[in-house]
């Protein structure tokens, strides 16, 4: 059974250029199934646990700010392997 064209919600790692340098943050999107092995990034709804915002920082910290709508748009479209992400609900 193919299941490419199915929506699906997917947990990533990805990294995000801070002025501390470059910073591991965790990405929740819905994606479009491709193929049985990728999908295709539609719409980031969550990094690190917060909607995306302009002045995101993880720990508060000017110098871990980053523009988190900036980013979140740079990943639409982005392909990800199913095997290195974790499939949500």
């Amino acid at each position: 059974m193919s299941a490419t064209n199915k929506i699906v919600k997917i947990k990533y790692q990805s990294s995000v250029k801070t002025p501390a340098g470059w910073r591991s943050v965790q990405i929740v999107a819905a994606a479009e199934r491709v193929s049985d092995a990728m999908a295709q990034v539609k719409e980031v709804l969550l990094i690190d646990g917060e909607t995306p915002n302009y002045q995101q920082s993880r720990t508060g910290a000017k110098r871990q700010a980053f523009n988190g709508k900036y980013f979140a748009t740079q990943q639409i479209g982005a392909k990800k392997r199913i095997a290195t992400c974790e499939l949500l609900a």
